[in-house]
C-alpha cells in the first residue's frame, strides 16, 4: 500500500559536525550513539546572527564545545527543549551559562500518570529531573528572531511534557522523539502514554509541514504519508497483541517473544515497555482485561 512504513537508517552526519540542512537550519549530531539514540541526538541551530538552539542534547563536553564553536560570533537568544530525557535537555544549563540565552520549551519532567502501588519506573534514570525552564511554552506559544518563528505544538505520548516546534518560514517541524524517520518511538508508562501518543499522531496528520527534523536520524520526508503509516503500524501492533491474548499468551514477555521475533536482545526491554503501553491503552478501552492493575508483570486476558 502507499502508506507502508519504511525507515531511513542512513547516518545523518558525523558526530559533532555542524551541517546546514536548510536555509534557516543547521544540525549537530551529539556523540551519544546507541540502540535507542541511533547515531546520536540531533541538536538544531535556527537562524543566523540572533539564533535559537533546539534540543541542546546530553551534557557532554565535546558536544557543548561543538555547539558553542558553531555559534561563535552569533547571539543565542533561546534554548528550546522538546522533552526531558537525558539525551535532549541536560546541556541546556551549560549553553545558558556560556551564552546567557533563555531556556524555553517543555515543562519540567512529569509522568503521564502516577505510579501504581508497588510499581517501579524502569526508565527513571533516563529522565532529566534537573531541567528548569525560564519559560514554559504551551500550545500556540512562539518565540521569534530575525527571519524565523518557532511555534510550540503539544505532542504528549513519548513523554507527558513533549513539545514539537513548527518553523512556518520553511514549513518544517522539529518533531523531537515523537516522529522519527529511522525508527518507531518508544512509548513507556508511566512517563509515556499510548493513548496520548496516538492522539498526537492524529493531530500531526492534519498539518501542512513538508519536512520534519527529528531528535534522532535524518529528516522525515512526506511527513503526512509517514504519520499515516505510523498510525497504521501501531494499529497493526495493537491487533497483534490482541491476537496473542486470544492465542493464550498472558504475560508481556510471552507477547514480545511472539511478535518481535529476531529482535536485538538489547531492545527486548524497550519492546516490553511498548507492549505494556499498548496493553494499558487496550485495558482502558475495554478491549483487554488484567488481573489487578496493569503492570509489566501482570497477567492479561481478552476482554
Amino acid at each position: 500500500m502507499a502508506d507502508d512504513l519504511t525507515f531511513d537508517t542512513r547516518p545523518p552526519a558525523q558526530a559533532e559536525e555542524c551541517v546546514r540542512v536548510s536555509p534557516l537550519v543547521r544540525r549537530i549530531v551529539a556523540g551519544n550513539a546507541g540502540p535507542i539514540t541511533f547515531t546520536g541526538t540531533c541538536t538544531y541551530i535556527v537562524g543566523t546572527g540572533n539564533i535559537a538552539i533546539i534540543d541542546p542534547g546530553p551534557d557532554l563536553p565535546d558536544h557543548v564545545d561543538a555547539l558553542l564553536h558553531a555559534v561563535r560570533g552569533e547571539t543565542v537568544t533561546h534554548i528550546l527543549v522538546t522533552h526531558t530525557h537525558k539525551d535532549h535537555s541536560p546541556a541546556a544549563a551549560a549553553i545558558k551559562a556560556a551564552t546567557g540565552a533563555t531556556i524555553v520549551g517543555c515543562a519540567p519532567h512529569r509522568s503521564a500518570r502516577p505510579l501504581f502501588s508497588g510499581e517501579v519506573n524502569t526508565l527513571e534514570a533516563s529522565s532529566d529531573k534537573d531541567y528548569e525552564p525560564d519559560q514554559e511554552l504551551h500550545e500556540g506559544d512562539a518565540v521569534e528572531g530575525p527571519g524565523w518563528t518557532l511555534q510550540a505544538l503539544a505532542t504528549p505520548g513519548h513523554m507527558a511534557n513533549h513539545l514539537a516546534f513548527a518553523l512556518p518560514e520553511e514549513k518544517a517541524l522539529f518533531s523531537g522523539d515523537h516522529v522519527m524517520a529511522w525508527s518507531t518511538t518508544v512509548v513507556a508508562p508511566p512517563d509515556g502514554s499510548m493513548s496520548a501518543f496516538m492522539a498526537s499522531l492524529d493531530k500531526l496528520r492534519g498539518r501542512e509541514e513538508t519536512v520534519y527534523w527529528p531528535g534522532h536520524g535524518g529528516p522525515v520526508q512526506e511527513p503526512q504519508r509517514f504519520v499515516r503509516a505510523l498510525i497504521h503500524h501501531r494499529r497493526q501492533r495493537e491487533a497483534s497483541i490482541l491476537n496473542r491474548l486470544r492465542a493464550g499468551d498472558r504475560t508481556i514477555p510471552e507477547i514480545v517473544a511472539a511478535i518481535y521475533q529476531g529482535l536485538n536482545p538489547v531492545l527486548v526491554g524497550a519492546a516490553g515497555l511498548s507492549v505494556f503501553a499498548h496493553l494499558e491503552d487496550l485495558v482502558a478501552k475495554g478491549q483487554a482485561a488484567v488481573d489487578g492493575l496493569p503492570a509489566l508483570d501482570s497477567e492479561y486476558h481478552p476482554a
